[in-house]
């Protein structure tokens, strides 16, 4: 059972958490940067881009950059991380990572030492090589962004805006890990991981996605497993109820972690996922078999709204069709 937990309290953590709110700038970027073109297969909203390559193959793309305060507290975890979100992001997708380039702007030779470090291990580690970028040195500031490049068979692309009513929510995250001590919302479960698993936990979505088991995914990014829930819906035009008890967890009262905090975290692994009621068990054996723990938290509706329900209570935690959490779609746009 879960301790010391409300749904009014976890609620109210997840949306007016830092990694949730800062979502909110989005939707008015996307507005002054959306540009049709029909090779574009999808773009905002989705994790990685998705261009046509030719009639059965695409090419993915992504980038995302890391919070100056995690370069300040630990720059090599910093490092780290830059290569690890975006192979989450091509992953998500059913892709598979190809290459990196990185933008490094540093205040000193020490910082930028560190945060190189970092993205090689990762690097090294899942396999996904840099092959070039560019370097901001002296700068006032430091800040690590990377851009990644990935592909895909057009059969086996797995999107963030095809969930559909009915849909079982599955939350997967490998919970053998630890509480990162530079950062207490980050979940490391793979710096301690040999690159075969963390490998093969990787390929996991790019057979789901070949296979067809699953009808929607995101990477558990910085909303956490709600937050990054919530994110899916709203692309989708969906709305969900899930179940606190039911959310994949280590043992929280063993490592003197609340579950409001857990809820927020960044799981060096974790994926949602929405999949078609008769391909759940499969879907989990997949994840169990390297070494992580998939669960069926609820079932996505038609409200576009994302509840929370624990011990027979209910309370919502976001009314995505009135304000959703990248406000991506008040134009009556779309992501592809």
């Amino acid at each position: 059972m879960v301790k010391d937990c409300s749904t009014d309290t976890v609620a109210r953590a997840v949306r007016e958490y830092e990694g949730v709110t800062r979502k909110r700038e989005i939707g008015d970027m996307i507005r002054s940067l959306r540009i049709e073109s029909p090779d574009i297969v999808a773009s905002f909203g989705e994790d990685a881009a998705v261009i046509r390559h030719n009639a059965e193959d695409a090419l993915l793309l992504a980038a995302d950059g890391i919070w100056s305060r995690l370069m300040e507290a630990d720059p090599f975890w910093a490092g780290y991380c830059a290569v690890l979100v975006n192979v989450h992001d091509i992953a998500a997708m059913g892709g598979r990572p190809v290459a990196m380039v990185d933008i490094l702007s540093v205040t000193d030779d020490r910082i930028r030492d560190e945060v190189t470090r970092g993205m090689v291990a990762a690097s090294a580690q899942f396999g996904v090589p840099i092959v070039g970028g560019h370097l901001h040195p002296e700068t006032p500031y430091s800040v690590v962004d990377v851009a990644i490049l990935g592909t895909a068979r057009m059969d086996q692309l797995i999107f963030s805006n095809t969930a559909e009513e009915g849909d079982v929510a599955v939350a997967a995250i490998d919970l053998d890990g630890r509480v990162h001590p530079a950062c207490c919302f980050n979940w490391d479960s793979v710096t301690m991981k040999s690159a075969e698993t963390v490998r093969a936990q990787i390929r996991v979505m790019e057979d789901l996605g070949k296979e067809r088991l699953v009808t929607a995914g995101k990477d558990i990014s910085n909303p956490g497993v709600i937050g990054t829930l919530g994110m899916l819906l709203e692309v989708s035009g969906k709305g969900a109820v899930i179940d606190l008890e039911a959310i994949p967890r280590p043992d929280l009262s063993a490592i003197d972690l609340s579950f409001e905090q857990w809820v927020r975290m960044y799981p060096g692994m974790g994926f949602i996922l929405t999949v078609n009621p008769a391909n759940v068990e499969e879907v989990r054996r997949r994840f169990a078999d390297v070494g992580i723990t998939a669960a069926a938290i609820g079932e996505v509706n038609g409200t576009g709204r994302l509840s929370v329900r624990y011990l027979g209570r209910e309370t919502q935690v976001f009314d995505l069709d009135r304000n959703g959490i990248m406000g991506i779609f008040s134009d009556g746009g779309a992501c592809r």
